[in-house]
């Protein structure tokens, strides 16, 4: 970290076993992302005659460029009102730790993707007074549809250059797809 971590105690007793945990917490936090600029951790106690809910808050804030702040906070509630603060502050890291690897997985474009919306194949040719078209496949092979095949959407509103998902099948003259999705619209640049 760039800043040295922030940690703050408001009417909890600080000790050395809470302070190491929160350490190596905040150590995971950053096998997570290495380049977080700043973390700080709250420790606090709402309520000196609380009746109900956990006797402690913890609110982690960590920042990470560019201008990203991540803020967790484990509130009192009645589901954890006889937790130890350490499994307090174990759950918060944890909701922090989800929403940085989140975080980190969207900055790095590794969100997951979805085959079923992935597009497939692109229109190369489309004959509307014959009902027919063809497909390119991202491999090169060419393979004829027919308006029939196309789902939700007009055989009419079809372009060249539209990207594509299709099923294929082996028809009398060679692969043909039996059904046709459009997933992509080619840009035409026109505003």
């Amino acid at each position: 970290m760039q800043v040295p971590l922030e940690l703050s105690f408001r009417d909890v007793a600080k000790s050395p076993d809470i302070e190491a945990l929160i350490h190596e917490k905040v150590g995971k936090l950053e096998q997570v992302c290495d380049y977080i600029t700043s973390c700080r951790v709250s420790v606090e106690r709402p309520q000196r005659h609380q009746q109900s809910g956990n006797l402690h808050r913890v609110r982690i804030e960590v920042r990470v460029p560019p201008g990203h702040e991540l803020v967790v906070t484990k509130e009192p509630g009645e589901a954890d009102m006889h937790a130890p603060l350490s499994g307090v502050i174990r759950d918060a890291f944890d909701a922090a730790r989800r929403r940085l690897k989140e975080l980190v997985e969207r900055q790095r474009d590794e969100t997951k993707s979805h085959p079923q919306q992935e597009v497939t194949a692109i229109i190369s040719e489309i004959d509307v007074d014959g009902g027919y078209g063809f497909l390119e496949t991202v491999d090169g092979r060419r393979i004829y549809f027919h308006r029939n095949s196309v789902v939700n959407e007009a055989f009419e509103d079809l372009d060249v250059g539209n990207g594509v998902r299709y099923v294929e099948e082996q028809g009398d003259k060679g692969p043909k797809a039996t059904t046709v999705q459009v997933l992509q619209r080619r840009s035409t640049g026109e505003t």
